[in-house]
């Protein structure tokens, strides 16, 4: 990590390491597997925007955290979770101390755990000198979450199976109008919605360009959730306002919105039509992660 400046100084006067949240462009379902789970079709593309982890390495071999996760058990805490993961892959001798500053809500869509999750396989990956690459790490972190792997090959990536399978892609690269509802869309409850679309036909990077694919979550996230539907609404009100050609749209199985936009200056005109009390910030879409932009060299190394 670059250490150059304070500024870039966390808890611990340790160096933060981003775990950026992601959005899905679009998010289809095309079947159901023998086991019960989904088959899936989406294309991941991160924000310019997410969590801030520290770390500071313990001899003594405790792993412990601190900061805005402290509410969640321990033994449900994504980064506990990947620290003894990585540990008990690796026999790492060491322990660590976890500071995590949330800014991506939990039930949002937008991967907030799973992207802290991999940033702590990643950063201790480092710290610890383990050197696994990163498929290994990749092979870790879907033991801990389907969404995992994509934050440790930090490419934009087509996904398919229940998200794991995943191919690098380079789609356009929009500057994004996130609204955040401030409710949180329970992933089993949408996946077990009646109304859900379990059937959709296999697309290709050609349909999605030519703009034929959706979030097929989208209706049920509305009904589970009316401060979602609320805030779509919102967005399309905001985009027409705007004079903006963009479509909003869900992330994941919510809640979490967003429109996709030229330029800087329109996501900030819409913004400007968005509810005073909607929390919403303008970003950017991004096909390289910027954990590991950030990151010095390959994993491994």
């Amino acid at each position: 990590m670059q250490t150059e400046s304070a500024d870039t100084l966390g808890a611990f006067g340790a160096a933060r390491w981003p775990a950026p949240a992601k959005i899905n462009r679009f998010l289809h379902i095309t079947g159901r597997r023998s086991d019960g789970r989904h088959n899936i079709q989406t294309l991941f593309q991160f924000l310019g925007w997410g969590d801030e982890l520290s770390f500071r390495v313990r001899r003594d071999g405790a792993i412990a955290r601190y900061g805005d996760t402290e509410a969640i058990p321990t033994d449900d805490d994504l980064v506990v979770r990947a620290a003894q993961a990585l540990r008990a892959a690796t026999g790492a001798p060491y322990g660590v101390d976890i500071a995590v500053h949330k800014r991506i809500p939990m039930g949002s869509g937008l991967g907030g755990g799973s992207s802290d999750a991999a940033t702590t396989l990643i950063a201790l990956n480092t710290l610890w000198n383990c050197r696994l690459d990163a498929t290994t790490l990749a092979r870790i972190g879907l033991g801990l979450g389907a969404d995992v792997p994509v934050f440790i090959h930090g490419h934009a990536s087509w996904a398919e199976g229940v998200g794991e399978q995943l191919t690098s892609v380079a789609p356009d690269e929009p500057w994004i109008l996130l609204a955040l509802p401030g409710c949180a869309v329970s992933t089993a409850q949408a996946f077990a919605a009646d109304a859900l679309e379990r059937d959709t036909a296999p697309v290709t990077m050609a349909d999605f360009a030519a703009g034929r694919c959706r979030n097929v979550f989208e209706p049920v996230a509305r009904a589970l959730a009316p401060a979602v539907s609320e805030t779509l609404d919102a967005l399309a009100q905001a985009a027409a306002e705007a004079q903006a050609d963009a479509r909003p749209q869900l992330s994941g199985s919510g809640s979490a919105c967003f429109l996709c936009l030229a330029d800087r200056a329109t996501a900030r005109a819409a913004q400007r039509r968005m509810p005073a009390a909607l929390p919403t910030l303008v970003t950017r879409a991004q096909n390289s992660s910027p954990l590991h932009v950030a990151s010095l060299g390959p994993i491994g190394r």
